[in-house]
């Protein structure tokens, strides 16, 4: 579910193809994502599941990202 929703928000905001996400998809060297493009996909994921995520995290992968928003939800 949450790896999901994340997908759809990448999707969105970079304008790219579903199959382009997976996983183990790392934001900068797969995707070609900023740091900008990550701060606005980490703000809609906020807006969208109600929730803060710790910028500090090192958040590398999608995967990274949806293991940390589990560990909120949990």
């Amino acid at each position: 579910m949450v790896f999901e929703k994340v997908k759809e928000i990448i999707v969105d905001q970079l304008g790219i193809e579903e199959s382009e996400v997976a996983l183990a998809t790392d934001f900068e060297n797969d995707l070609k994502a900023d740091s900008l493009d990550v701060f606005q996909i980490i703000s809609e994921i906020e807006d969208e599941l109600d929730i803060t995520i710790d910028t500090d995290q090192n958040l590398k992968t999608v995967e990274d990202l949806v293991k940390y928003i589990e560990s909120l939800e949990a």
